[in-house]
C-alpha cells in the first residue's frame, strides 16, 4: 500500500470551490485510489485543503499521477492562484492501514525533515515506542516516510480537541514514554498544521 498527500493552496475565499472540485476529482469515475481523507487547515500554513489516498500498487499511483499530471485542470483548478503539491509516501510497515474512522475531528499534520541516513533510527524508535505509548498512539492515523523529494517523514494524528493532544502529549512525556527514543536526534526541521475534516471526508 502507498499514500498520496496532495495539498492545495489557495485563497481565503475559494476554498469552498476548491475544496468541491478535488472532491469531484479524486470520485470521478477515471480516478485510481482510495480517499481516506480530505482537511481544511486552521492552524499553521492556512487556506489549504489536504486529501490523503491509499493506493494498492505503485502502478496505481503512477496512474493517477500522470492523469494529474496531463489534466489541464488538474484537481479541477479554474484559477492560477492555486498551487498544487503531491507527495507519495509509504507507510511505516509496523502500523496498520488507514481505515475511516472518527477520531473526534481535529487532526494534526506532522512533518519531519530528517537528517541524512535518520530513517532506520526513527523507524527502529517508533516501532519499540507505539504500544508503551498506546494511549497517545492511539490517537496515531498514519506514519509515512517520503519516496521522493528530501529525507521526511508525515506523521497525522486525530483528537476530539486541541486540549486532549496537549494533555496526552504532556503525560506521555512525563512519564518518559514520547517522543520515541532516538527519534528526536534524526530531525533536521519540523513544522506543524492543524485542519479540520471536509464534510466528504472518510476519517471524521
Amino acid at each position: 500500500m502507498l499514500y498520496e498527500i496532495v495539498t492545495l493552496s489557495c485563497l481565503p475565499l475559494e476554498q469552498d470551490t476548491v475544496s468541491a472540485g478535488a472532491h469531484r476529482w479524486v470520485s470521478d469515475a477515471d480516478a485510481s485510489g482510495l480517499l481516506l481523507g480530505a482537511w481544511r487547515t486552521e492552524i499553521g500554513e492556512l487556506f489549504q485543503i489536504k486529501l490523503l489516498r491509499a493506493f494498492e500498487t505503485p502502478e496505481a499511483l503512477e496512474q493517477e499521477r500522470a492523469r494529474a499530471l496531463a489534466s489541464t485542470r488538474p484537481f479541477n483548478i479554474d484559477t492560477p492562484s492555486v498551487g498544487l503539491s503531491m507527495e507519495r509516501y509509504a507507510p511505516f510497515p509496523f502500523l496498520p492501514p488507514v481505515k475511516p474512522a472518527v477520531f473526534g475531528g481535529v487532526y494534526e499534520f506532522r512533518t519531519y525533515c530528517l537528517k541524512p541516513g535518520g530513517l532506520e533510527p526513527t523507524l527502529a524508535g517508533w516501532e519499540r515506542a507505539i504500544e508503551p505509548a498506546h494511549a497517545y498512539t492511539s490517537h496515531l492515523v498514519v506514519n509515512l516516510y517520503a519516496l521522493d523529494g528530501p529525507p521526511r517523514i508525515t506523521h497525522i494524528w486525530g483528537f476530539s480537541s486541541f486540549a486532549e493532544r496537549i494533555e496526552l502529549r504532556a503525560r506521555h512525556y512525563a512519564q518518559g514514554l514520547w517522543p520515541p527514543v532516538g527519534g528526536p536526534q534524526q530531525i533536521a526541521r519540523a513544522t506543524s498544521t492543524i485542519a479540520l475534516p471536509e464534510a466528504y471526508s472518510p476519517l471524521k
